[in-house]
């Protein structure tokens, strides 16, 4: 078991040295995406790429990430960016190559949520003066709108912050508006099933499991994911039942693993743990050299990424050193089916 068999664990990878991490016995970690040159007066020669909130994997193993725009913060930001896609095998970025990584038009503030069928890659977006949000679908770097946008006038915006988004097995989307404190739920062409399919304070995170489980990360009282306040985790079953299975600090991200277990990112004590079936928290991996994890998600088992050498395994986004601006994408392996039994 995990338990007790937790070791340090320090490796050097194709790219560069991971983080220090503190990980169970038969787990490795290296660094898959990183970068140079992307200097600021407050990063300069640190190593990482520009900052990336969120990150999600398509059947065959290609990596998505998305720049992190204002949605939390105000001041003089560039918003309008294009989302990366990442090869099999990573990646080192510069300003000089980055260009090469871009995917699809730029978008405000956007956001990865759910890949649908492997293939359908859906994105959240946010105009922050305006208060008007979009889902859009994202198939071959070509994007159109899903749901939301500007409305029609003297209509409601049907999205006002979405940020996460996820698929059931039927196809349906389910999207969070943060600003709203509602998750929406859209049928497989993206009209309006429920707008209110869900009421929760601030919700942020979204995850569906293989029982279609909807699994929702809320940052209560929070007015920002970064900052401290108690946090929730709410499983709501395929019925619509909803049941709160964690309180504690908010936490920076959530996915589901191999067996449908729930892998948790928290920021603030720098560690992701999984969330076993009784709600209790059991420590997987710990970072102790600064940096603190951001996001993660599980590489597809599909034939495709395992010919690609990801299948299954752990990727998280890590803040370089706690510094906001600069990030790196850390690939964890190791016998994940072992943690914790299927729910």
């Amino acid at each position: 078991m995990m338990m007790g068999l937790l070791a340090l664990v320090l490796l050097l990878a194709p790219l560069e040295a991971a983080a220090e991490l503190k990980l169970p016995q038969g787990f490795t970690a290296q660094v898959y995406v990183t970068g140079e040159g992307f200097d600021t007066d407050a990063t300069r020669g640190i190593r990482g790429i520009p900052a990336t909130s969120t990150l999600a994997f398509d059947q065959a193993g290609l990596l998505y990430l998305a720049r992190t725009g204002r949605r939390y913060v105000g001041g003089e930001v560039y918003d309008l960016w294009p989302l990366y896609r990442i090869p099999a095998g990573g990646a080192r970025l510069s300003p000089a190559v980055e260009g090469r990584y871009f995917y699809g038009p730029p978008l405000l503030n956007p956001q990865v949520g759910a890949i649908r069928g492997g293939r359908e890659l859906f994105v959240t977006t946010f105009d922050r003066e305006r208060k008007v949000g979009a889902l859009y679908r994202m198939v071959d770097g070509r994007a159109e709108l899903f749901a939301g946008g500007t409305p029609e006038r003297g209509a409601r915006a049907i999205l006002k912050q979405p940020e996460a988004a996820a698929v059931d097995s039927a196809g349906n989307l389910y999207v969070a508006d943060r600003a709203v404190g509602v998750v929406v739920r859209l049928n497989p062409e993206g009209r309006v099933l429920d707008p209110k399919f869900v009421t929760i304070s601030h919700p942020r995170l979204l995850a569906v499991d293989d029982r279609d489980h909807l699994w929702i990360g809320s940052d209560g009282s929070a007015e920002a994911p970064y900052q401290q306040g108690p946090g929730e985790i709410v499983r709501v079953s395929p019925r619509g039942v909803s049941e709160v299975v964690y309180r504690g600090p908010v936490i920076a991200a959530l996915g589901v693993g191999p067996g449908g277990t729930l892998f948790v990112a928290d920021r603030h004590e720098k560690q992701i743990f999984v969330l076993a079936q009784d709600g209790k928290r059991i420590e997987f991996a710990s970072f102790t050299d600064g940096d603190v994890p951001r996001s993660l998600a599980f590489a597809p088992l599909t034939p495709e990424a395992r010919r690609a050498g990801v299948a299954g395994d752990l990727f998280v986004i890590a803040i370089r050193g706690g510094t906001w601006p600069v990030n790196e994408v850390l690939r964890i392996s190791g016998p994940f089916d072992d943690l914790v039994r299927p729910r």
